[in-house]
């Protein structure tokens, strides 16, 4: 087996730590960095080193900003009735190009996953209920990922939420569209029944 220089062995490996980038993946980044200008080069490492020094979380709805508090939580045409709580920054963004909703939201960072040792403590609920005190909040809308965690942390937050007198709903979950019946699994179609409405 060949073996590379160790400067791009190293970058190789630190390149495999990113989520979703395999070996094959990494080399392939690490050749593509050796070949592009210094500049282009530069270029990255000045756009990674000013993420890390300007992003922080916000203070109230904890989503990665370059001002504390956010757009969204800043922005007085958003309803401040309705709080969507999701796992990551990512789905903001996702429920955001919709264009659809004009609430605000909290990021919880996270899901509850025993087996991975993340309870309640280690996400951001203590901020969620502090953001309740106030009475202005009537809806809490759970949109966690539809997977086991997800609805762990969904049937938690919502136990935890309805004896605080807000009404707390979640995302319909069924069949996306342009798919086919016959390549849904049984959840999926459970939810789809489940979550249907009258036309």
């Amino acid at each position: 087996m060949l073996d590379y220089a160790e400067p791009i062995s190293r970058l190789i490996d630190e390149l495999r730590r990113l989520p979703g980038i395999g070996h094959k993946s990494a080399q392939r980044i690490a050749f593509h960095l050796l070949r592009v200008p210094p500049e282009e080069v530069r270029r990255l490492i000045s756009a990674i080193e000013e993420v890390k020094e300007k992003i922080t979380l916000c203070s109230i709805c904890n989503n990665f900003t370059d001002r504390d508090p956010c757009r969204y939580c800043t922005n007085p045409a958003r309803d401040r009735s309705v709080i969507c709580v999701v796992e990551e920054p990512t789905n903001l963004v996702t429920i955001e190009k919709t264009r659809e909703y004009r609430g605000l939201y909290h990021v919880l960072h996270g899901a509850l996953s025993p087996i991975r040792g993340i309870g309640p403590e280690e996400l951001k609920i203590k901020s969620l209920l502090e953001r309740l005190r106030d009475g202005h909040v009537k809806e809490i809308i759970l949109a966690t990922n539809p997977n086991t965690e997800g609805e762990a942390t969904a049937s938690y937050l919502a136990r935890l939420l309805k004896p605080l007198g807000v009404t707390v709903t979640r995302i319909a979950m069924g069949l996306p569209v342009g798919s086919d019946l016959e390549f849904a699994d049984e959840v999926t179609m459970h939810k789809a029944l489940a979550n249907r409405r009258q036309i």
